[in-house]
């Protein structure tokens, strides 16, 4: 039995790792603040001897538990967050990740930084390799989140190099699934939520741009074989499915699966939005023996199933 801490474990990601740690056997402290977290995402296991929840921000010098595992998912992911919570996000990401750092070598932990392909920002390669080192525009709206993820990175590689500490990081691309708010303003629960209402689903731009949706199972699987994998050739790897499609398609896909009279309606391009996405996924095919499973079909039924209640 290993003992984890999970940052932002009653958010979307968190909550589903929290509860998949439990399920193999481990004791797990689930830290969050709840300012995007939902402490619903946490009941169905709130009772399980192995589970403790701290109410604390990653931000603040309380009191950390001795931990062997460290995952550090806490920051503010939706788009709507940049405008209303840049300190908030800026700070989880650099100062929060610091203060995990210093405490992943207090207890000599393994430790995973959840990073974003956001750090890619408007890609000029494509796919997105982790060599690639991005086009992002740190002035920008999403600058909070993009640019203090790249930041993370740096403080994890820094403290990789002066202190040998055992930190590996997740470029984690678009995910999906059961727990996302829907109000959370990332696509798939948009488009979801629109259909389910009746509304028209709104596309930004003509709907060219595209993405690569992976199913929060698989994603799970892919932070837990980064963990868990002792030997690895490298420090960063992308996690994420290489199912590429325009937004566009991906509407008329929510259409056709939630069976609505909603129509497509187009909106102007916000800033600095990405025309391309989709990750190259190698390095964890091969260090990690993972890939994705869930087909975008079954995971979009799993979707709608979970909004429709």
């Amino acid at each position: 039995m290993q003992r984890v801490l999970v940052t932002g474990g009653a958010g979307f990601l968190g909550s589903h790792l929290c509860e998949q740690l439990l399920a193999d056997g481990n004791e797990v402290i689930c830290l969050d603040n709840v300012s995007s977290g939902q402490s619903e995402n946490i009941e169905p296991f709130a009772d399980d001897d192995n589970f403790t929840f701290l109410e604390q921000d990653v931000r603040l010098p309380d009191p950390l538990p001795s931990v062997d595992q460290i995952y550090h998912l806490a920051s503010r992911a939706s788009p709507k967050d940049f405008t209303e919570f840049p300190v908030d996000i800026a700070l989880s990401n650099t100062q929060g990740t610091r203060r995990l750092l210093d405490h992943a070598r207090a207890c000599d932990a393994r430790m995973v930084y959840a990073s974003t392909s956001e750090v890619y920002g408007d890609p000029e390669e494509h796919p997105q390799p982790e060599t690639y080192n991005g086009d992002v525009n740190i002035r920008g709206k999403r600058g909070c989140y993009d640019e203090s993820k790249r930041f993370g990175e740096t403080l994890t590689v820094a403290y990789r190099r002066e202190y040998d500490l055992d930190v590996r990081t997740a470029r984690i691309f678009n995910t999906y699934g059961p727990r996302m708010r829907p109000d959370d303003g990332r696509v798939i629960p948009t488009f979801v939520t629109q259909a389910l209402n009746g509304d028209n689903l709104t596309v930004y731009g003509d709907g060219s741009q595209t993405r690569s949706f992976c199913y929060v199972d698989d994603l799970i699987r892919g932070l837990k074989s980064l963990m868990r994998t002792d030997s690895l050739n490298y420090s960063v790897y992308n996690i994420g499915k290489e199912n590429e499609r325009t937004i566009l398609e991906l509407a008329k896909e929510v259409i056709n699966a939630v069976d609505t009279n909603s129509v497509i309606t187009h909106e102007p391009l916000p800033e600095d939005d990405p025309s391309q996405r989709k990750p190259d996924i190698s390095r964890a095919k091969t260090d990690l023996n993972w890939e994705p499973r869930v087909s975008l079909q079954t995971g979009l039924e799993n979707t709608i199933d979970y909004y429709s209640v």
